[in-house]
């Protein structure tokens, strides 16, 4: 029964840095990679596509992404896909590859870049507690049925707790390489 419980924290806290894994890539930083535009969706007959079925996302050069669609009709509905989106990017079509050229980051940006990563890393966080609190509180329920001694409880909450600690030790590592990145000329 506990042995379920740890399982069930350490899957749900893996997740969550999963989560923040992901939602790192969607923040630029300098360099070009392609999962910088993993949230983007194509109008793809009728229906919204990710970008990557709809095209093939490359990395050109260290500033520059390539789109190559599978078909020719979809090089304006990528562009407008591109230009909707939030990243701020400019593409730019030769024939059916579009390019499309990351501008350089200003400090400005960096700092905001980097405020919305310590957001996400703080709300991974915060994640990691709820679980921690919640196989906490079934711990003391199962305690409370007198399912598991006082000792087992004590035990178990130590267990709980050193891995929280090592998954927002995880979650400040991958922080700190995503601002060393951020402030990367």
């Amino acid at each position: 029964m506990i042995d379920e419980l740890k399982k069930d924290a350490e899957m749900r806290m893996e997740k969550a840095l999963d989560a923040l894994g992901n939602a790192f890539n969607k923040i630029r930083t300098g360099r070009a990679h392609p999962s910088l535009l993993d949230g983007l969706s194509v109008d793809y007959y009728g229906v919204d596509t990710p970008l990557s079925q709809a095209a093939q996302v490359s990395v050109e050069d260290a500033r520059t992404l390539s789109v190559t669609p599978w078909e020719r009709s979809l090089v304006p509905q990528i562009e407008k896909a591109i230009l909707r989106s939030d990243l701020g990017l400019n593409p730019a079509t030769a024939g059916t590859v579009i390019r499309i050229p990351l501008p350089a980051l200003t400090e400005e940006t960096r700092k905001v870049y980097g405020k919305q990563a310590k957001q996400e890393a703080e709300q991974t966080r915060i994640s990691i507690r709820n679980v921690r609190r919640e196989i906490l509180s079934d711990v003391k329920e199962l305690q409370k049925a007198k399912d598991i001694s006082e000792d087992d409880e004590r035990r178990t909450q130590d267990e709980i707790q050193k891995m929280t600690n090592s998954f927002i030790a995880k979650v400040d590592a991958l922080l700190a390489l995503k601002d060393k990145d951020l402030m990367e000329i």
